[in-house]
This record gives C-alpha cells, sequence and structure tokens, in this order.
C-alpha cells in the first residue's frame, strides 16, 4: 500500500466521523482547495502528512472519543522505601488495560508521537480489505453435486399450515 493510499483511508475515516478535510487543508496549509485527491497528493510532498496527523482535529475525527480502547501497559521497575527501612526495587508485570476514555486522541497523539514511525502507528487502526484473511467458506466454493446436507431444505418444510 502507497502513501498516498493509505492516507486516502486515514483521511477517508476520519471524515466519516466528521472531519471536515476541505476547511482543515484551507486553513492548515493555506493551500486553494483542487479536490480531494490533489490534496492528499500535496499532503504526500515533503512530508506534509504530518501536519495532518498530529492535529487535534483529525485526531479527535478519527478516535472516536467514548470507544473502547486496549492499552498495553510495559514492565515497569523502580526503587522504594520498603516497610523494614531499606531500598528496595519493586518490579511490576506488563498488563493489558481496557477502558473507555473520552480523551481517546490525547493518548493515541502521545503514542504517535513516541512511535518510530507515525505512519505505522496509525495503520494499525484501519481495517483495510487485504489485512482480512479469507473465510474457509468463501474458499470452498460448494457445487451442485457437493452440497452440505445441513443445509439441504425440503419443500414439505416450506408449506404452511
Amino acid at each position: 500500500m502507497t502513501r498516498f493510499e493509505l492516507l486516502q483511508l486515514l483521511v477517508g475515516q476520519a471524515r466519516s466521523h466528521g472531519f471536515q478535510y476541505r476547511r482543515w487543508y484551507g486553513v492548515w496549509l493555506g493551500l486553494p482547495w483542487e479536490g480531494a485527491q490533489k490534496a492528499t497528493a500535496v499532503l504526500c510532498e515533503s512530508r506534509r502528512y504530518y501536519a495532518l496527523l498530529f492535529s487535534r482535529e483529525f485526531a479527535e475525527s478519527f478516535w472516536k472519543g467514548g470507544e473502547k480502547m486496549t492499552v498495553q501497559v510495559p514492565t515497569q521497575s523502580f526503587e522504594r522505601r520498603m516497610a523494614d527501612g531499606r531500598i528496595g526495587t519493586v518490579t511490576r508485570k506488563g498488563f493489558t488495560r481496557r477502558t473507555t476514555r473520552l480523551d481517546a486522541w490525547q493518548y493515541h497523539l502521545r503514542q504517535m508521537s513516541v512511535a518510530e514511525d507515525p505512519l505505522r502507528y496509525i495503520r494499525r487502526f484501519l481495517r483495510v480489505e487485504e489485512d482480512l484473511e479469507p473465510e474457509a467458506a468463501v474458499e470452498q466454493q460448494v457445487t451442485p453435486q457437493t452440497q452440505d446436507p445441513r443445509f439441504l431444505i425440503d419443500e414439505e418444510d416450506l408449506l404452511v399450515d
């Protein structure tokens, strides 16, 4: 998937949640609007897409508030004074936290800013057709000669008394 296609999908998902792309483009980049495809192509040039990814309007629309969010908390270790007075190291195992927050977009902006590649981080939240694995039922074409007996219907069962 190219950067252009990825940005189109990101903007499309944000627009479906209320993001006003045309207005954002005019305000933040100060360029005349020539269409969505042309605007996305301009964003791809010289890494201008960072302005989109880290804008508040885009983040609020892309990660809607109030949706269930899963956060992976890493393993932590720190020093503290123990009950007997000595200083000891406490290690906490990593865990998964599931939460619903109104400001989920702020969390994701922070995580995206520390990520090595922000586009790769945000790509995890897109559901793209090429990522979906084909289902077994779709792969196995049922021919009239090899019908599954569980789905055969007797015409007498359809008659209503």
